[in-house]
């Protein structure tokens, strides 16, 4: 594939998509990124980043639930990343119509573009949230599917869909199921961004919900490089399957908890606060990643460790225009 070719992202303001938006940029690509619409005229987290890079940016205001937004914005791409999705989980227990309008029908909108207009790859988002708690471990693609909140339930309809579409129609989508990314631009909706900010901003004793469950952490960087890696990889190698990205190394939340403390040199408490504990038989208590299948078709590996990512991440929430963008002193939805 050319690297000069005209790529699409959706959900391109974000934490995540912000950082692909960077890459792919350097990697050489013209980028088309949907930012979803909004009064303000904000391009989110696209307007920090380097003029250089936003010379190559073709932003575009839309909503992928709209298909029409959809059409204008794959149309001519060489490769559609995914990503536009509601993301926090606590507010799909407020909030579950909206979930499945903009991660089940707003997936259904991208597949039927990427299908009508001939896309020759297409990278949909999953999420590791999909499996539940871990029943073995590590957690390969073949585990099964349980999904513990609305948040999970309605990525797994969107992984569906993409499954169906390329077995009914041949669509080339690659799905690509990322566990718990971390780093720079993140919000406060996650642990380590909401301890890390909480630090900088001097607080040392800090609110959490429960600090038992373990993750896979990895930084927005390797994310970034397993989008670029399914989506460049040749087609027989990835479309239609699903890759997991992942590290392989778990770690609960408490112990993050006191990694950080200890790269900040702060001497942390923690505060339960209850309304920051999810149901109890909606809380995932176990994930841990199997990305072999990845590494196999893609030669992708990780090339940060959770260290290495967490000072970037302590480094980005101590300077002090960035910490401004955050509410600290509040819980985060």
């Amino acid at each position: 594939m050319s690297s000069s070719t005209t790529v699409a992202v959706t959900g391109a303001e974000g934490f995540i998509g912000s950082h692909l938006v960077e890459a792919l940029v350097a990697d050489g690509h013209r980028v088309r990124a949907m930012v979803q619409y909004n009064s303000f005229s904000s391009f989110g987290w696209l307007e920090e980043l380097d003029p250089q890079v936003l010379d190559s940016v073709e932003v575009v205001l839309g909503d992928v639930r709209d298909p029409g937004s959809v059409n204008g914005l794959v149309k001519g791409a060489e490769t559609v990343y995914h990503l536009a999705a509601l993301i926090a989980i606590p507010y799909s227990y407020q909030a579950p119509h909206s979930y499945v309008d903009t991660n089940v029908t707003g997936t259904l909108n991208v597949l039927e573009a990427v299908r009508h207009l001939d896309v020759p790859r297409l990278v949909h988002t999953s999420t590791s949230e999909t499996y539940g708690t871990a029943q073995t471990v590590p957690i390969t693609e073949d585990h099964p599917i349980n999904t513990q909140s609305p948040y999970a339930a309605s990525k797994a309809g969107g992984d569906r869909l993409a499954d169906s579409y390329h077995a009914s129609f041949g669509t080339p989508v690659v799905t690509l199921r990322p566990f718990n990314t971390f780093g720079p631009r993140q919000s406060m909706r996650a642990v380590i961004p909401t301890v890390i900010a909480q630090l900088a901003a001097g607080e040392r004793e800090i609110t959490l919900g429960d600090l038992r469950p373990t993750r896979d952490f990895m930084f927005v960087e390797d994310t970034a490089a397993a989008f670029r890696a399914v989506g460049t990889a040749p087609a027989d190698t990835v479309v239609g399957r699903t890759f997991n990205a992942g590290t392989g190394r778990e770690i609960s939340v408490g112990d993050t908890v006191a990694l950080i403390g200890k790269l900040m040199g702060a001497d942390v408490t923690v505060k339960e606060d209850e309304q920051r504990l999810r149901p109890a038989d909606s809380e995932v208590f176990r994930l841990v990643a199997d990305a072999t299948r990845l590494r196999t078709a893609t030669g992708w590996a990780p090339a940060h460790s959770l260290e290495q990512g967490l000072e970037r991440t302590i480094a980005f929430f101590r300077d002090p225009a960035n910490l401004s963008r955050y509410k600290t002193d509040r819980y985060n939805v």
